[in-house]
């Protein structure tokens, strides 16, 4: 078992020395370390990127309040423990805390409430990663800002690539029905569709969902949205959410296509998104959806942090401040895709995917590497833009 990945935010010098102490004799890994939570936005990217096992937060001098905090933590698709320190055993601060959501609270002296705490959650994360059934994939959602802006080409390919760069098991589900274009471009050969899945949900277990699920690419099994035309009930999300669910004790990554714009079936499965991938262009109409499609899910309560704006098509000389543009949507690109539509063209005419050799196939893998952690991102021809990437 890998050591426990730990985060400091102790702003107290005497809080500090005990816990370095402590820490020194035990099997962990400190990743982050700091005072102040700062700007807690930019705080809540650093622990979501770092995949903190604990996180270690003084309550004596917080700029916010505790609960607030915590709320904020558990939004990331992967939220650490959380132990509270204090310099008192205050009886209403530990309350406060507790019912905040701090797994454990400690006082002076710390280091063998710290060492014993550490020891629990170590077991309990060991327990969880070792339980059957308890595996849990990861959920990406890939959503146009309006139609054509290429959310499922850059789906499709992310899977793959995603798949080729983990050797990991990927599922790429089609929840786009008004136009769901996946099973065309993989070539499902299943007859079955999401919404047998939908229909059945209380039947769903591994021998039935084998049979919905079509797979051409070893490591990646595709389930594909059904004809418009067989379309004849209102559909909300929740039953949709319940296959997600399922899906995550069965593949590594899930990666969702979610059409355009913020239906109401998408806004019903959002809490299951562990990450959105929002595909823009650098045309205005579209660049005014998007600014609608982020209010709409922040308004939902889906954080900004686990919101990603992907530019697709980008020209290679952008004559606009791409600053302003991220200012005015609320969001940093994370990355940007180039011009392709002649190859992708004909790779589409001839039945195939865009080749991973070409301009936007390498950038799709190097997309798909940051997506999954595998790889550096590519910063190359992106500094002279200017552009925020995280």
């Amino acid at each position: 078992m890998d050591p426990l990945k730990i985060g400091l935010v102790i702003a107290t010098q005497g809080l500090f020395q005990e816990v370095q102490n402590c820490l020194k004799s035990l099997a962990v890994r400190v990743l982050l370390q700091q005072p102040a939570l700062g700007d807690t936005a930019a705080f809540l990217d650093q622990v979501e990127q770092l995949r903190l096992d604990v996180l270690v937060i003084d309550l004596t001098r917080l700029s916010e309040p505790f609960e607030n905090i915590v709320r904020r933590i558990k939004t990331l698709s992967a939220p650490p423990q959380i132990i509270a320190l204090n310099d008192t055993a205050d009886p209403e601060v530990i309350l406060g805390a507790i019912r905040a959501g701090a797994s454990e609270f400690l006082y002076p002296p710390i280091e063998a409430g710290l060492s014993r705490a550490l020891e629990r959650l170590s077991a309990d994360r060991t327990k969880a990663q070792s339980a059957p059934g308890r595996h849990r994939g990861k959920t990406l959602g890939f959503i146009s800002a309006k139609g054509g802006c290429g959310a499922t080409t850059v789906a499709s390919h992310i899977a793959v690539e995603i798949q080729r760069a983990t050797a990991q098991e990927v599922l790429l589900a089609d929840f786009d029905m008004e136009s769901g274009l996946i099973g065309f471009l993989m070539k499902s050969k299943s007859s079955y569709t999401v919404l047998d899945a939908v229909r059945n949900v209380h039947r769903l277990d591994q021998s039935y969902w084998k049979a919905l699920v079509s797979n051409g690419i070893p490591g990646l099994e595709v389930i594909s949205a059904p004809a418009t035309a067989t379309l004849r009930e209102p559909l909300t999300g929740d039953p949709f959410r319940h296959v997600l669910q399922f899906t995550r004790a069965v593949y590594d990554w899930i990666v969702v296509d979610l059409g355009r714009g913020l239906s109401t079936l998408t806004a019903g499965i959002l809490e299951e998104i562990d990450e959105m991938y929002l595909i823009a262009t650098l045309d205005l109409p579209a660049l005014h959806q998007t600014k609608q499609v982020v209010q709409a899910a922040l308004d939902t309560g889906y954080a900004r942090n686990r919101l990603r704006l992907i530019v697709n098509r980008a020209p290679k000389r952008i004559d606009f401040d791409l600053a302003q543009v991220q200012k005015v949507l609320g969001l940093p690109i994370f990355d940007m895709l180039p011009n392709a539509y002649p190859e992708l063209f004909e790779a589409y005419s001839e039945g195939n995917l865009l080749s991973a050799g070409t301009e936007l196939g390498k950038a799709l893998g190097g997309l798909a590497g940051k997506i999954a952690g595998v790889q550096a991102p590519k910063e190359k021809g992106k500094q002279k833009l200017g552009l925020s990437i995280f």
